[in-house]
């Protein structure tokens, strides 16, 4: 891959983990990286090599003020390539797309093709298609409608078919995934859901370790992949991943995920997300993240520097014949969300937390806190030769109320 020094490269949500991982491997590449934020100094903002800026306006509640902000930057700054890094700055510089200068390059696909990825109710039927299994499903079009109580298997999971919502003109939402035990819990659930929201997705709770499998799609070929399995998360029962470790990827499952983004014509990088049962051993998909992911530093530590293809392939840069190779077992810990996840499990019991009998004892949990598997374990955010943003982590984590 040609070298990308000096490149000015202008990524969003310095407050993200991702940004950091981003940011740090395109500096290590020489790149000009300029990040913004909320505010001056943010987790990404703060790291080795890295130029931070401010934009007042929140990507949810003005979408169209955080674009042209953007947009404004992108010109400030004269980057070459500009990457949104969370759904909703994506969707906002969506909007802004046909008004970036000719010089910038924009990696993502169409706004039709984003958001027919992120619509969970339309992936399934795409992803079955393609070679996935899913879990069972019963869709809900519209608000009021409720499930039949034959119709589904609890514990079950509600799911907003999109992470990020319109809200009647007035900007944006951004909706969770709820774990729901029984029937009414249900309906609670989806009472207190907007109109947005719907169709909404019930799904069967798969109980197993989460996986994922990450991909590059650029002109037609897969440039680079990647995957990994979660090994712990924030909450417990299912989040965000703050313990994972780098796999290979199930051959079967890889070529279903390049034909569904065959099937998307996708043009960028992509997330395809499931798990793993551990009653059958069956992989089911729950969704995709058309952007990057939460774990891009492990990515990064095993071998692939996602970040920088996708710059070159923006560019036009010549990129690797096939992808590259990469490093199993390497694991990587967000040490403030593992300490989390510790406390929950220490504190909260089963019963609350929605775990079930695969779940390991709070002994284990504690053991393995203190346990450092060597070489193969990697820190995400704290890192010798780039200590701010950990120092900024924690003390935001000290001085925050509550």
């Amino acid at each position: 891959m040609e070298t990308l020094t000096g490149i000015p490269v202008l990524l969003t949500d310095g407050e993200a983990r991702s940004t950091l991982a981003a940011a740090r491997a395109l500096v290590r590449e020489g790149c000009e990286v300029h990040v913004t934020g909320s505010a001056r100094h943010t987790l990404a903002g703060v790291s080795r090599g890295v130029h931070p800026w401010v934009i007042p306006h929140d990507p949810l509640r003005d979408r169209q003020g955080y674009g042209k902000a953007v947009l404004d930057l992108v010109e400030r700054t004269g980057a070459q390539v500009l990457i949104p890094m969370t759904d909703a700055s994506v969707e906002a510089c969506l909007d802004q797309r046909d008004a970036l200068p000719i010089g910038c390059r924009f990696p993502f696909p169409s706004t039709d093709r984003w958001r027919a990825a992120a619509d969970k109710s339309r992936l399934l039927p795409l992803a079955t298609v393609t070679g996935f299994a899913v879990p069972r499903s019963l869709t809900l079009e519209r608000s009021g409608e409720r499930p039949v109580a034959d119709g589904l298997t609890f514990p079950a999971v509600v799911k907003p078919h999109r992470s990020v919502v319109g809200a009647n003109g007035k900007g944006a939402l951004k909706l969770a995934v709820s774990l729901v035990p029984d029937l009414s819990h249900c309906a609670k659930v989806l009472e207190e859901l907007p109109e947005e929201a719907y169709p909404v997705l019930l799904q069967e709770r798969i109980i197993g370790p989460g996986e994922g499998i990450f991909l590059l799609r650029w002109k037609g070929r897969i440039v680079a992949h990647f995957a990994h399995r979660r090994l712990r998360e924030h909450p417990p029962a299912g989040g965000v991943s703050v313990y994972r470790e780098a796999i290979l990827p199930d051959p079967d499952l890889l070529a279903a995920a390049t034909r569904l983004l065959a099937a998307l014509e996708w043009e960028g990088v992509a997330m395809v997300e499931g798990k793993r049962d551990l009653r059958t051993g069956a992989w089911a998909v729950m969704e995709i993240n058309g952007r990057f992911w939460g774990s891009l530093q492990l990515a990064v530590d095993a071998g692939v520097n996602f970040p920088a293809l996708l710059v070159a392939a923006s560019l036009g840069l010549p990129l690797p014949p096939l992808p590259p190779e990469y490093r199993t077992g390497i694991r990587s810990r967000w040490w403030w969300g593992d300490l989390d996840h510790l406390a929950l499990r220490l504190l909260r019991s089963r019963v609350r937390l929605a775990l079930d009998d695969s779940a390991p004892s709070r002994w284990v949990v504690l053991r393995d806190f203190f346990h450092w598997n060597g070489g193969r374990d990697h820190a995400e955010v704290e890192r010798l030769r780039d200590p701010a943003p950990f120092i900024w982590e924690t003390l935001r984590r000290l001085t925050s109320p509550g």
